[in-house]
Formats: C-alpha cells, structure tokens, sequence
C-alpha cells in the first residue's frame, strides 16, 4: 500500500499509529514517515485528510466511526466489521459525516480478475448465472503469536485476535478475498441469501472453525455464487480461485501445479463434445487501459500490482473526482455474507436472508421486514 500512495503526485503518508513503539519506530524508519503515535485518538487530532485503518479487525469499525467523526476519510481493512450490528452503525455513521468510505477489498484489483471483470462488461460471457470463490490458506499458526515469526519472540505461544475473530468462529469468517471480484463481475446484483455447511473438525479439532465451509450465495435474480473457506487443512494455499460461468463462455483459474488461466468462448453449432480451453493470456489486450499502461513502479506495489489502483481510486473519491469503488454499502453485504454464515451453519445449512444495506434507512426497518425481532 506504501508504494501505492507513495507514487500519486500530491499524496503524503505523513503520520503512523501503533501500540507497540519498537515496530512504529523502526517502521516510521524505513519508510520515511515524518510523524509517530501510539495513541489512535492523538492522530485523529492532527491535520491530516484521511485514514488506512489497516489493524486487527474487531477494531475496523470502532477506528472507522472514529475518523469519520474527526473528519476524516477511511480507507479500511477487509472485513467492515465483526458483527451485524457493527454493519448497520458503519452504514449510518458513512451516511450522517459525509465523508468517504472505501473498503480496501485487493483481490479486486488484481489483473487477472480486472480482465475477467472488463471482458464481462463487453458481453463476452453472456449471461452471467453461477461464479466460485475459494480461498484456501493453511494458516492456523496465525492463531498465536504476532502475524510474523520474529527469532526468540516471547509472544510467540500467546493467543493471538486471530484465536477468536477467525478460528474462533464458524462459517466464513473471510469471505471478501473471494467473494468481492465475483460481485464485480456481477456488478448491479445483490445478495438475497446464504446457506452455509461444514465438514466438521478433522485436523485441528481444537479451533471452532472447522476444516472446510462451504457457502452458497443466492442473488436476488436466483442466481449462484458458491464461497469455500479452508485455513485449516493440510494442504498447498490457493487463495485465489475463481471460476465463472455464463451463457457465451466460461473462466477457471489455475488450480495448480503448472495450471494456467484459462477461458472458453462458445460458437453456434459447436458440439460440446469438442469444446476446449484456451490461455487467458491471449486476451490481455482486454484489460482495463490503466492496466495496459501502469508503469514498472506500479506494476511492482503488493497484489500483484493491484495495490496501486485501488489506493488511486480511493484517492480519486476523496479528491471528488469518482465514487468510491467499493463503498459501504458493497462492504457491509459483503461482510454479512461472512456474519450470516454462521449463523446458517450453526442451525443445520438455514437460509438466511440478507438484509438491503441500500434500501433500508435502518436497522429497525430491516429487523421488521425480516422477522429478526
């Protein structure tokens, strides 16, 4: 993200915040930023614009509420919040200060689903009706400690918020990393439903969450999205898979060991039988034109290059100049597709529904309409 907001003209990182002063010294340092705090609060009270929160995320919401209230615009960590409520103040709180709101969902940015993304908008695939989000990533260790290994760390075997706020939970617990490029894809749509399962406890029985969940989306049109999450299981990381499906073609990401991008486009009177995939790597002249002409420096921030645009666009939004890219409302649905899910896998795969974060003026109004109190 650095490098992102270090190569707009215009742009300043000016100040950092972190509790523990060894890491804020020596990352102030090596990055050359001016300004230091260890209290949140102290910054918020200083002149500058706007926010990366970029912290543990039962924090996001109240450190979001908080700088908007000072003031400030918000760039903020996946995901929005940790619970149904804290979505609906995120919503009303955006809404009241009139400040911009972006969650920094990456995924979306990176190249490959911005071409897929930038081909859908051209009516290469038709009519979109089923998409697959998976991120798979081994990474229960995470649960103690810090998120780094540091040599001779006396923290290394205490719990860490990761414990509770991920493998402390069932269901999604992170479902924007695969869900926000399919929504991109299926931009105009929205989420009506969840239904999520588990496979139970196998490797790592001492966590809550379990070694794989499954959650399907449907979309207010009745169409599919289906979402697996597994940071448990032994096996290799693919944190981004994706598949989409539609009514003039077909996308799958590599699935690994030497697997590649691939697409298939369909012709009439083609048999089925002899359909077959080709490279996505032959269509690169569809990405976006910011993507065709992103400079070495870009092209090297983190994400595979993606880091800098969806930094740009949310420079664009507080400058005035674009809405955000993702705004609150895409943040809130997104999140609660991860809230909802466990609340469906706790009560046998229920359905349940999703409030309208866009239509509804409050909570209230929602609870109402859904019988949730």
């Amino acid at each position: 993200m650095m490098l992102g907001f270090s190569s707009i003209p215009g742009v300043e990182v000016t100040a950092l915040c972190d509790l523990h002063e060894g890491q804020l010294l020596a990352r102030a340092a090596q990055l050359r930023i001016p300004n230091t705090y260890r209290v949140y609060e102290d910054m918020l009270e200083s002149d500058i614009d706007a926010v990366f929160v970029a912290t543990p995320m039962q924090f996001h919401l109240q450190q979001t509420i908080q700088a908007l209230e000072a003031g400030k615009h918000v760039l903020c960590e996946v995901t929005a919040g940790v619970t149904m409520d804290e979505l609906w103040w995120l919503k009303e709180a955006v809404e009241k200060c009139g400040k911009v709101y972006m969650m920094a969902e990456n995924y979306c940015y990176i190249p490959e689903n911005q071409l897929i993304g930038n081909m859908v908008r051209q009516g290469m695939f038709g009519d979109l009706y089923y998409a697959e989000g998976e991120y798979l990533h081994s990474n229960r260790h995470l649960a103690y400690g810090y998120n780094r290994r540091i040599a001779n760390d006396p923290t290394a075997n205490r719990t860490s918020w990761r414990h509770y706020w991920q493998y402390g939970k069932r269901g999604n617990f992170y479902p924007t990393h695969s869900l926000g490029p399919l929504m991109q894809w299926f931009r105009g749509e929205r989420i009506r439903s969840v239904a999520c399962f588990g496979t139970g406890w196998h490797t790592a029985p001492q966590f809550r969450q379990e070694d794989t969940s499954v959650t399907m989306c449907q979309l207010e049109s009745g169409k599919l999205i289906r979402l697996r999450l597994d940071c448990v299981s032994n096996r290799p990381s693919n944190c981004t898979y994706y598949t989409l499906q539609g009514t003039k073609g077909s996308y799958e990401a590599p699935r690994g060991l030497g697997d590649q991008h691939k697409i298939y486009f369909h012709n009439d009177g083609e048999k089925m039988d002899h359909a077959k995939w080709e490279p996505l790597s032959g269509y690169a002249d569809k990405l976006p034109e910011r993507y065709l002409n992103a400079t070495e420096e870009q092209k090297q921030t983190g994400h595979w290059g993606g880091d800098y645009f969806i930094v740009h666009d949310f420079i664009q939004a507080v400058r005035g100049e674009a809405p955000p890219a993702i705004d609150v409302y895409d943040a809130c649905e997104w999140t609660a597709v991860g809230l909802l899910s466990e609340l469906s896998v706790m009560n046998g795969g229920r359905v349940i529904d999703v409030p309208d974060f866009r239509k509804a003026a409050s909570y209230r109004d929602q609870a109402v309409k859904h019988e949730w109190i």
